[in-house]
């Protein structure tokens, strides 16, 4: 099977900066647009920033000149650094990826969810 685990999640104050992790793993073919979401305590689930694969992003307009994703395609890895960090921006964070994989008796293509990260920001 495949799988994508998140890392970089934390306690920060507001202002501060973090850089998540999201790293996929599994008999990987390739992976389409990959991205980010956000889930705040009690709020639903929001679109945070996606990338292509050929590197075209697209950000929330709450994240914007804040946020920046980027991808290690070589790693199969992406990345979000966020800077200016403020407390509304508490939540758990879950990277998504479209991949392409081997189950050992298909090709399979579909959407993959980490399990989240945390993200605390208060003073």
């Amino acid at each position: 099977q495949v799988q994508l685990v998140e890392s970089g999640g934390g306690l920060v104050q507001p202002g501060g900066s973090l850089r998540l992790s999201c790293a996929a793993s599994g008999r990987i073919f390739n992976i389409n647009d990959m991205g980010w979401c956000r889930q705040a305590p009690g709020g639903e689930r929001e679109l945070v920033a996606t990338i292509t694969s050929g590197g075209t992003t697209n950000y929330a307009d709450s994240v914007k000149g804040r946020f920046t994703i980027s991808r290690d395609n070589a790693k199969n890895t992406v990345y979000l650094q966020v800077n200016s960090l403020k407390p509304e921006d508490t939540a758990v964070y879950y990277c998504n990826a479209n991949i392409r994989y081997s189950n050992y008796t298909y090709i399979m293509y579909r959407e993959v969810w980490g399990q989240g990260t945390l993200v605390t920001v208060s003073s």
